[in-house]
């Protein structure tokens, strides 16, 4: 091993080391519970002061991350959240976890990632270990990342370590947690490699060495590229078996009964949160600078996005055979507004452009979400930032036309609705699963 990655591993080992997490987020925050459930010491770096202040308050600033975990790793002295980023030339390993979005024109936004390096660059020192944990296209460790880091004068493999590993993060997820879901890694050389697994093997329980850097990119793009075709494929299937008045969900929870060869996969109002939608994206893009026609993810992607043109024409036509109501002098009640169940997480969930289209067609909308209080600012609909979520009690729901279910929380009162609602339209097929039926329900 060359330079100091023998100190390095040493340090990991001996939890001396200090470990900087740039983005305290969905995928930052549970990163650093499970280095200081280990004893590591993690300085946690955001550029959100309200952030920094909750956190080191032992304040969560997500739902699913109960604010007891972070209060402990405050208490023990393990962890404190910073907004000087001057302070990463303190640490030893510099965990990137920032978002990779898409421009208005569906291309990979890398301006978080290429600014972090940027950032980094300016306390870089030798001996560090630097990797990129966010979804990116294959080439982005190596052709984007690296030259940043390298503009120091500071060299790769020589001076410095740079390893690439995906987050695998499923926010809400009660069955596997950072520390158990297997860890793909993957270094700019063999140090690099051995310096990361050491890191990574020291808190999450199995390791998945792969050869390239461009290869660990590739996975991550592969799994969800994986599930963005296959909720397509339903989503496509729902639209025709309605056509042929075959209920999709009876389709897919029989089919699921078969041992092998099978994976369900199900219908809804449009794909959201921050992975799905915009990954496969980011490699139909790489794919085209190769001369190469991603057909499949692209078309994958059109029907996904255009799920909520679909369902809100179910709500127009719905509305319109019960009452002889258009659109524009309707009252809908769009019932929760997270991109999945039982998570407060918002990031591309498609609600957001449900209530839109709705407004846009003239129908007057509120929405109730037990998780989300209040719409926060997005930059793809900052017209709805700040509406808050109204209550959810019999003669609220009784003065809205329709009831439009767009995301299955398990504690939104269903009984309420049902009893309730004039018209409910069901894009997540909870009415029947709860046991209620009747002719005010509408499968979407």
């Amino acid at each position: 091993m060359g330079m100091d990655i023998v100190d390095l591993v040493a340090r990991i080992q001996s939890r001396k080391a200090l470990i900087g997490v740039i983005g305290m987020g969905y995928v930052g925050l549970p990163l650093m519970l499970a280095a200081t459930s280990q004893q590591f010491r993690v300085l946690g770096f955001d550029t959100d002061s309200k952030r920094i202040l909750a956190l080191n308050g032992g304040i969560s600033p997500l739902r699913h991350v109960p604010s007891e975990l972070i209060g402990a790793a405050r208490g023990s002295d393990l962890f404190e959240a910073t907004g000087e980023f001057s302070r990463l030339v303190e640490t030893d390993c510099i965990l990137i976890c920032v978002p990779t979005p898409l421009t208005a024109h569906r291309e990979p936004d890398l301006s978080f990632i290429e600014g972090t390096a940027r950032v980094i660059s300016r306390a870089l020192r030798s001996g560090q270990l630097v990797v990129l944990e966010s979804t990116s296209f294959p080439g982005t460790t190596i052709e984007i990342v690296k030259p940043i880091l390298e503009s120091t004068g500071l060299r790769s493999q020589t001076d410095f370590l740079l390893a690439y590993s995906p987050e695998r993060e499923d926010p809400g997820n009660v069955t596997f947690s950072t520390s158990t879901i297997p860890k793909v890694v993957a270094g700019d050389g063999p140090d690099a490699l051995a310096a990361a697994t050491a890191l990574y093997s020291a808190f999450i329980a199995e390791i998945v060495q792969v050869s390239s850097t461009d290869t660990a990119e590739a996975v991550k793009i592969l799994e969800n590229t994986f599930r963005a075709v296959n909720v397509a494929l339903v989503n496509e299937l729902k639209m025709i078996f309605e056509k042929l008045g075959i209920d999709i969900f009876e389709v897919i929870d029989a089919a699921k009964t078969k041992p092998f060869g099978f994976m369900p996969f199900y219908p809804g109002p449009g794909l959201g949160g921050h992975c799905i939608p915009i990954d496969p994206f980011y490699l139909s893009w790489k794919a085209r600078g190769h001369g190469i026609n991603a057909r499949f993810i692209e078309l994958a992607g059109e029907i996904n996005s255009d799920m909520p043109h679909y369902i809100v024409e179910h709500v127009a036509r719905a509305i319109d055979r019960r009452f002889g109501l258009g659109l524009s002098r309707s009252r809908i009640l769009v019932v929760g507004v997270a991109y999945k169940k039982n998570v407060d997480d918002m990031r591309e969930s498609p609600s957001l452009k449900l209530i839109e289209l709705l407004e846009a067609r003239g129908a007057l909308t509120e929405y109730h979400d037990p998780f989300v209080a209040e719409l926060p600012l997005t930059r793809m609909h900052r017209n709805l930032a700040h509406r808050r979520s109204i209550d959810l009690r019999p003669e609220i729901v009784a003065g809205f036309d329709a009831a439009l279910i767009a995301t299955d929380h398990d504690i939104i009162d269903y009984a309420c609705l049902f009893e309730n609602a004039k018209l409910i339209i069901d894009t997540r097929n909870v009415c029947a699963r709860h046991g209620f039926v009747g002719s005010n329900i509408v499968k979407a």
